[in-house]
């Protein structure tokens, strides 16, 4: 069973560095996990203007307010079919700032829409569409986020880019380091640079049923 990653490149997944390739080519089927750990060099975010958004997205596991070096650092990624049936696949991300916090997304493949939609948060507030790529220079994975809507019971609208981010994610493996990096910057047009950061980790691989249910959202968006 192809991943949703490989749904949404296509023939570009081969491109990908082998590394990249097996940690992006997982499905339920496969019944594993990949478990990331290592440090974040930098951890940082814009203006002193830009904190509010930091502050309402830490609510929700989406952004948060602090700065920091050398932060260790945890991903998890799971496959697994959620309550609608479509594969999703988890980025659950832990910094061990002088307050934990957590960046947490859940990723599935629009038929529809014909690519990757991100949802943002532990209760799928926010749904993101996203665009992947190769990047030539790494042969990494990129990801950069488009069209942003929001959902909550009956509501439904396309959220303004005036009071969000785009965010842009490069993931690639360091053969000379033997680790993954990655680096992430997330931007408003008019407010500049939010938030974001880089850094480096190796992974685990994990043998499992199915996705432990804490690594689920508190609530499923069935809207994309």
């Amino acid at each position: 069973m192809p991943s949703i990653y490989q749904l949404a490149l296509g023939d570009q997944f081969h491109e990908l560095h082998p590394q990249i390739q097996k940690r992006f080519g997982f499905s339920s089927f496969d019944r594993i996990g990949c478990i990331g750990r290592g440090f974040m060099d930098e951890i940082w975010h814009g203006r002193s203007y830009t904190l509010p958004f930091l502050f309402v997205g830490a609510w929700r596991r989406i952004m948060f307010p602090e700065t920091a070096r050398n932060v260790p650092f945890q991903i998890e990624n799971y496959a697994y079919v959620d309550s609608f049936g479509r594969e999703t696949v988890t980025w659950l991300r832990t910094f061990e700032t002088r307050k934990r916090r957590r960046f947490d997304a859940y990723m599935i493949h629009s038929a529809q829409r014909g690519k990757i939609i991100d949802y943002l948060g532990t209760h799928q507030h926010l749904a993101v569409e996203i665009d992947l790529g190769v990047d030539a220079k790494t042969c990494g994975l990129r990801l950069s986020s488009g069209e942003q809507r929001f959902y909550e019971g009956p509501v439904s609208f396309r959220f303004p880019m005036l009071f969000s981010g785009v965010a842009s994610v490069c993931e690639w493996y360091d053969e000379g380091a033997g680790k993954f990096r990655i680096e992430v910057k997330v931007t408003n047009r008019r407010w500049g640079p939010l938030f974001g950061y880089r850094g480096s980790f190796q992974v685990e691989w994990i043998s499992l049923q199915e996705a432990p249910a804490s690594a689920k959202p508190s609530r499923e968006e069935r809207r994309d």
